[in-house]
């Protein structure tokens, strides 16, 4: 085999290995360790509903777009960084729905990141918010820029 006709070979594995997962949908997966205290937040608080469920997976829930969310128990569950983040169309209002449901929003004052009320905001048009589940997993709410 030539150089070329490896390297023309070469290419065309990365694009199909690069294309496998474009239209794939995503599952986040939250570590809980009570799956029954848990499905309370998420489906009464967070108001989503279950698609599957079963002892050994967890529960699977249907967020938007075909995407979902996979609850499952375990020992030690806390994450120290976003485990799901959901992509709303306003931020304001979803903040005050979920308030509305006595969540409670993170602050955080770094270098590098500022919230205020809650939010972290750029110049683009970019605003995202945490909250902690019973879990204390941290749940990120995104409004990306208009286009």
């Amino acid at each position: 085999m030539t150089t070329e006709n490896s390297e023309a070979n070469e290419e065309a594995q990365r694009e199909k290995a690069s294309t496998l997962l474009t239209n794939a949908l995503v599952c986040a997966t939250v570590p809980t360790t009570d799956l029954q205290r848990a499905r309370r937040f998420y489906e009464e608080t967070l108001g989503l509903k279950a698609a599957i469920s079963d002892e050994r997976r967890g529960v699977y829930y249907q967020a938007g777009g075909g995407t979902m969310l996979n609850l499952y128990e375990r020992q030690h569950s806390t994450a120290e960084y976003s485990v799901a983040t959901f992509l709303v169309e306003n931020l304001d209002e979803v903040m005050s729905d979920l308030r509305s449901r006595s969540v409670s929003f993170e602050e955080y004052d770094m270098p590098d990141l500022k919230t205020e009320n809650g939010v972290y905001s750029d110049q683009t048009g970019f605003k995202v918010s945490w909250f902690k589940d019973p879990d204390g997993n941290i749940i990120g709410i995104e409004q990306l820029p208009s286009r």
